[in-house]
């Protein structure tokens, strides 16, 4: 298990701390056309083969919307494969105009527990694929080094919709169960790598 000292259980830092760019509702409206987004995401009443628009779009935390991102990952690379689709890719500035336009404001994130992060880390069994402080394994990135990923919610996000689909087949693969998270579970997580990553 990774034991890592901190000054205290909980650290009341808000994930919106870091810089995070200002995205455009428009913009993203615009973005979530043009990436075929509504293909799959009908408004509701319409039988689609992802939840409804109306689903995605309502007031949510920043990384509380990456980790759905990660949670739909798996279930929209299969069906975007079947069809013949390649993966839509989504730049770190783009990301920011979605996530505006889906109503995901990091200021409705809560603030960040760094235990409950490192207790994510084991649990949800990252370590299964990524190295953490010289524990775990080689398949993905080494955990410990600073990330632009861990700087807002917006560069995670855009960092995990980029990373998800390969995990997705990796974890296929490897026999290992693709963990999900839900509620404030990813801001904690990454709340915890960010301040590993700048610790000596």
């Amino acid at each position: 298990m990774v034991v890592v000292g901190l000054a205290g259980s909980l650290l009341a830092a808000t994930p919106h701390a870091a810089a995070q760019s200002q995205g455009n509702a428009e913009r993203g409206r615009a973005l979530f056309s043009s990436k075929q987004c509504g293909h799959c995401h009908l408004p509701r009443g319409q039988t689609g083969r992802g939840p409804a628009v109306e689903e995605l779009r309502r007031p949510q935390g920043g990384y509380e919307l990456a980790g759905r991102f990660w949670n739909h990952a798996p279930a929209m690379f299969v069906t975007l494969r079947q069809e013949g689709v390649a993966w839509p890719e989504i730049t770190a500035e783009e990301m920011a105009d979605l996530m505006a336009y889906l109503q995901a404001d990091p200021a409705r994130d809560a603030p960040l527990d760094l235990y409950r992060g490192e207790t994510l880390l084991v649990r949800k069994e990252c370590l299964k694929c990524h190295r953490f402080r010289g524990e775990g394994r080689s398949v993905g990135i080494d955990l410990t080094q600073p990330r632009p990923g861990y700087d807002s919610p917006v560069k995670w996000a855009a960092s995990v919709w980029s990373h998800a689909p390969r995990m997705a087949v990796e974890a296929q693969q490897m026999g290992v169960l693709y963990p999900r998270f839900s509620g404030d579970e990813m801001g904690n997580l990454v709340g915890f790598l960010r301040s590993s990553a700048k610790s000596p």
